[in-house]
Order: C-alpha cells, then sequence, then structure tokens
C-alpha cells in the first residue's frame, strides 16, 4: 500500500508501507548506523519519534526472541518497540542470522508500529540536517505541515520509566539507579560490574535510600522539564555520594549543578560519533542518541568539561574537579555501538570503593 512521510515544514515523501498498516506521528529524527536495528528500535531514548536509518538496506538479519536471564533482556534495550514509525530505503525481509525468528515487517505489525520504505532516506536526511528535526507523519492521507507543529510533546519519560523500584542484587556495594527510560545495555553493563541495583522511577522519593552510588540514565526529551528529578539530584549532590549521568543523565546532572541545557539542530544519533577526553589528547568512538546537550560556557564553578565531541565541538561530559560528580553525553556500554568507553563505569566503581574507605 502506497503511504506517505508529510513534514512539518510541509515537504512530502511518498514510498510503502510496511509493518502495521496505520498512521504515526512524531519527532522525525535520522540514525546513521549500519547495524543494531533491533536494539535502536527498542531504546526508550526514542519515545516519541519516527526513525530514519540512513543506511540503505534494514532488515539484512532478521529479529531475534528477547531472552530474558537476572530480570533483564539480554538483546534488546526494553521490552517493546518505542519508536512511533520506521523509515528507511529499502527493506529486507531477510531470516540470514541464526537466531532470527521473524523478519523486520512481521515484528512491526505484531508490535502496531508503521514502517516506510522505497523513499529517499539521503533527501530526507539532508533536509533535517538542513532545516532541524521536525514534526513528521506517516500516513495515507494528505495534510497540511502547519497542523504538526505544535504537536511535540517531551513528556516520554513517564511512558519509559519503571513504575515502581526493582532491586537486582549482585554485590555488597548497592546503587540507585534513577530510570528516565534506561537501556537495558545500560543495566546489564553496571550488574556486570558487581553492583546491587535499586532501580527507582524517575519521579520516585529516593533521598532516604542506603545506596554507595547513583546512577542517572538515559532517556527520551526534553531535560528541562524533569524539574521533580532535578530536585532530586541537588539533594542527592549534598549527600557528596558518587554520581555517574549518564546522556539524559549527563544534562540531568548539569542542570542539578546550575549549568543550561539546549536543543540540538538534529541531535547526534549514532555509533560513529568521536569525542575526545578533555586534557590527554585521546579520542574515543562512541554511541551516541540524544537531541539536547549541556551549554559548556554555563557550567558552575567547580566543574569542567570532560569530554568533548570531535565534529561539532558540542559538550560530551562534566566532572566536578573536587566531589565525585561525573557524567557522559555518550553510551560507554555501546547497544549498538563500540564500547571504547566502558571504563567510565570502573571509574564509577572506584569512587565508590575510595569514598566507602572515607
Amino acid at each position: 500500500m502506497q503511504g506517505s512521510l508529510y513534514l512539518e515544514d510541509g515537504t512530502v515523501f511518498v514510498g510503502k508501507l510496511f509493518g502495521y498498516v496505520g498512521e504515526a506521528e512524531g519527532e522525525v529524527v535520522f540514525n546513521t548506523a549500519m547495524t543494531g536495528y533491533p536494539q535502536s528500535l527498542t531504546d526508550p531514548s526514542y519515545a516519541g519519534q519516527i526513525l530514519t536509518f540512513t543506511y540503505p538496506l534494514i532488515g539484512n538479519y532478521g529479529v531475534p526472541l528477547p531472552v530474558f536471564k537476572k530480570q533483564m533482556i539480554q538483546n534488546f534495550e526494553s521490552e517493546k518497540i518505542q519508536v512511533r514509525g520506521l523509515i528507511v530505503s529499502s527493506l529486507i525481509n531477510d531470516l540470514s542470522h541464526r537466531e532470527a525468528k521473524k523478519t523486520l515487517d512481521q515484528y512491526l505489525a505484531e508490535n502496531k508500529i508503521p514502517g516506510l520504505t522505497e523513499i529517499d532516506t539521503r533527501s530526507l536526511t539532508q533536509r533535517l540536517r538542513e532545516k532541524g528535526t521536525m514534526m513528521g507523519k506517516i500516513s495515507t492521507c494528505g495534510l497540511i505541515g502547519e497542523q504538526l507543529k505544535q504537536k511535540i510533546t517531551n513528556s516520554w519519560v513517564r511512558e519509559t520509566s519503571c513504575r515502581k523500584p526493582i532491586i537486582y542484587k549482585n554485590g555488597d556495594k548497592k546503587i540507585l539507579l534513577i530510570d528516565c527510560g534506561v537501556k537495558m545495555g545500560l543495566l546489564r553493563a553496571l550488574y556486570r560490574l558487581g553492583l546491587t541495583i535499586k532501580r527507582v522511577p524517575w519521579d520516585y522519593d529516593f533521598i532516604d535510600s542506603e545506596i554507595d552510588g547513583v546512577v542517572i540514565s538515559n532517556g527520551p526529551g526534553d531535560p528541562q522539564i524533569l524539574k521533580k528529578t532535578i530536585k532530586f539530584i541537588q539533594k542527592l549532590m549534598f549527600k557528596k555520594l558518587p554520581i555517574l549521568g549518564i546522556c539524559l543523565g549527563n544534562q540531568l546532572l548539569a542542570l542539578a549543578a546550575g549549568a543550561k541545557t539546549y536543543k540540538m539542530k538534529y541531535g547526534h544519533r549514532s555509533v560513529n560519533q568521536p569525542v575526545l577526553l578533555v586534557g590527554q589528547r585521546r579520542a574515543y568512538i562512541t554511541s551516541q542518541n540524544h537531541g539536547y546537550a549541556v551549554e559548556k560556557k554555563s557550567l558552575p564553578r567547580g566543574w569542567q568539561e570532560w569530554f568533548v565531541n570531535l565534529n561539532d565541538g558540542t559538550n560530551e561530559g562534566i566532572i566536578h574537579q573536587k566531589f565525585p560528580f561525573m557524567a557522559v553525553q555518550f553510551h560507554p556500554e555501546g547497544c549498538p555501538g563500540p564500547t571504547d568507553t566502558l571504563w567510565v563505569f570502573q571509574e564509577f566503581v572506584k569512587k565508590i570503593e575510595f569514598f566507602a574507605k572515607k
């Protein structure tokens, strides 16, 4: 069936529907990764968005069944597809991988997620780079672009966060994980470090928890709307416990410290973003998925940049000069993508061990 993508500026891309035959509306973004589409589709940071893959062939190795271990999904980033819709250049319905159980087309149809194929994704990506991310709609009927302008919502953290605390026992050291839409890859990485994790909702009153450290997770949307979370983080900072922020967590820690954030033109969504470790002339390739960033000049006294993006100079991490507070804008756990910066988690554990002895 023929379908179209309508952007808020009036641009229309005509193609063919696949997956679920229906409509989807959301912020249109693009990802430049060549692999990892099952992980990207289930990444909570994509909640409320229509995802475009720039790599032309998507679906090559099918989709596996979810594998659970230790209360965690091992091969996806959440329990469901998080994107509102999917756009690809060429859909490949293949089951070439030994673990594949269904095609991408079947996977989307079962989860009622519409897809659109056979459109010029290169042209679409160029438009998003020039104009910035826009609202869009996958549909079979005509629309006026202006109708989409006022429908952006950034309350998606409520949809992706856990509803009540969850405990993952694995060691003497206990950390608090503030779930703003956490990826399972991040949860798995922390668990492998031998930490007992108390995962709590983004708006949970966790101040009185007996913990050795805090991790602020990734998640979707504008960090500035999470005022309750920011206030809780500020209270935690007074306890001087080790804090690590990941992606959205970097922005929330910065806001709690008194810095500012801003919406990027089209964000970073890929698995090949180069970042520089400030002061050491060492670069790492990282996995990223975010549309907001920390305004580096707004960092208050005592804070400094930890990492900087080598493509556009935007902030990729912050660290306090005295207290054990640090955060990165990228994903050290990859999923999908490189794990060159897994040492960030190890650095966090060192802080926990050091302050536990004091």
